[in-house]
């Protein structure tokens, strides 16, 4: 019993998990915080290189005291010229490797607006081309989320990546924040099992379950309590405007300023799910989208993505998040859609806010890909000769910023330089991944059915 005192808060050593070949395996884990329940010790341990939603609570039955490292004493940071400088394991520099790491690609050197790419068939044929580039390796292993993953046979991962924290480990944050603090989320008819540190009240965390109000986000302490809650509240569906609908599917635009609680609930909730960004109360100067599902007790909360009112650098999408029940059904993607459709209303192009979480870049990716192939196989020349289009074209008619499209066509390789002008070729591989992909995306938003008038927030003074 004297070895398991020794563990202590900052100690590495591998911890016994179950991964999810359901194999055991011992990865190299840090001991973030250690407390004792009737007389028995239990560590909260994060899996080093791996994502933060998979830290728990561990006995010391699954630790391996015998390669136990133990925190090293802070050195005083090294200087040069007089200026303080980052060591190779400070946060300062692994924060930025991890920011490179997920960085879209550098853009090809071409002058988007007026460069034409042909897409090129060979061997004669209308739609197939060659194959990619032997010797070049796509960058599967730099993408992280989503939901969506079962829609990625387009050339996307398969699955969300589970190593690689990324830059929602910062290993500078304060202890409390890097751990969870929420056991269970009541909202509905689900029980939720939040992933992340969300900012709810501290005597709220220590209840087996927090209850939720599925239609206001209003969070109370018990059953008892919500129940005495749902007498008095007479929201069936977000406080907004709905501003589409199609069979079941509904989308509420809600004003941080004017429905400032309901904003901040949401705020909290999506917290427990998103951990790449920060929390901030100050939600005026962000609009809120809720996505619903409608059946005979009202509107049902399935995510939502927020975006600012005004916005420098050109982003449609500020954070965005399915809910884990509604997860790989294609939400997600459908989330997506409807955020750049808003752009087309706009006439504006859009991308969303970086960095985006594992789950999020899996998810644009997958939904830029199929967007942009969908435009190619489907274009067609008069003449007999083969296709053109610009960068700058798909860009205007799928609302995607230039330098995503760019860094979406390099990563497919789909890009060649041939006689002095680029060529997109479509191997057999790609063209049937995107037909089994698009098989699967049943859901899809209607440009039909919204019902959406974009304001000039610059002319509403502070909104």
């Amino acid at each position: 019993m004297a070895e398991v005192v020794e563990v202590t808060e900052g100690c590495h050593l591998p911890v016994l998990r179950r991964n999810q070949e359901n194999e055991d395996e011992w990865p190299l884990a840090e001991i973030l915080s250690v407390k004792d329940i009737s007389g028995r010790k239990l560590f909260y341990v994060h899996y080093i290189d791996f994502n933060k939603r998979l830290d728990e609570w561990v006995t010391h039955d699954r630790l391996d005291l015998k390669k136990i490292q133990f925190p090293k004493k802070e050195a005083k940071t090294p200087t040069k010229n007089g200026l303080p400088g980052s060591r190779p394991s400070s946060p300062e520099r692994e924060v930025k490797r991890k920011v490179e790491v997920v960085s879209p690609a550098t853009p090809i050197p071409m002058p988007a607006e007026t460069t034409q790419a042909s897409v090129f068939p060979q061997n004669g044929s209308a739609r197939r081309a060659v194959a990619a580039q032997p010797g070049r390796k796509r960058k599967s292993n730099c993408l992280g989320t989503d939901e969506d993953s079962q829609d990625s046979s387009d050339g996307i991962p398969s699955a969300p990546r589970m190593t690689g924290s990324l830059v929602s480990d910062r290993s500078h944050d304060d202890i409390i924040t890097r751990m969870k603090n929420i056991e269970c989320i009541e909202l509905g008819r689900h029980r939720l099992k939040p992933w992340y540190f969300s900012p709810y009240p501290q005597e709220l965390t220590t209840l087996p379950v927090l209850y939720l109000c599925e239609f206001c986000l209003k969070y109370v302490k018990s059953l008892k309590c919500l129940q005495r809650h749902l007498t008095k509240c007479d929201l069936r569906h977000p406080p907004g405007n709905e501003i589409y609908r199609k069979g079941t599917i509904s989308f509420f635009e809600i004003d941080g300023r004017k429905n400032k609680s309901y904003s901040q609930n949401l705020c909290l909730l999506a917290k427990c799910f998103l951990d790449h960004k920060t929390l901030y109360y100050d939600t005026d100067p962000f609009l809120f989208y809720v996505m619903t599902e409608y059946d005979s007790k009202g509107f049902h909360i399935v995510g939502y993505f927020s975006k600012e009112k005004e916005s420098t650098e050109d982003y449609n999408v500020a954070c965005i998040l399915t809910l884990p029940p509604y997860q790989r059904r294609g939400y997600g993607k459908l989330l997506i859609e409807f955020s750049y459709e808003l752009s087309k209303v706009e006439g504006k192009t859009g991308t969303p806010e970086k960095p985006l979480s594992d789950l999020g870049l899996l998810s644009y990716r997958s939904y830029w890909s199929q967007t942009i192939l969908e435009i190619l196989m489907n274009l067609k020349s008069e003449t007999g000769e083969r296709p053109q289009i610009t960068i700058n074209e798909i860009s205007e008619i799928t609302s995607i910023k230039k330098e995503d499209v760019i860094s979406t066509l390099q990563y497919l390789n789909l890009i060649n330089y041939y006689k002095g002008q680029y060529i997109l070729t479509l191997s057999e591989d790609i063209v049937d991944g995107h037909e089994r992909a698009m098989l699967k995306r049943i859901l899809r938003i209607d440009s039909k059915c919204l019902h959406f008038t974009p304001k000039d927030w610059s002319k509403r003074g502070k909104w």
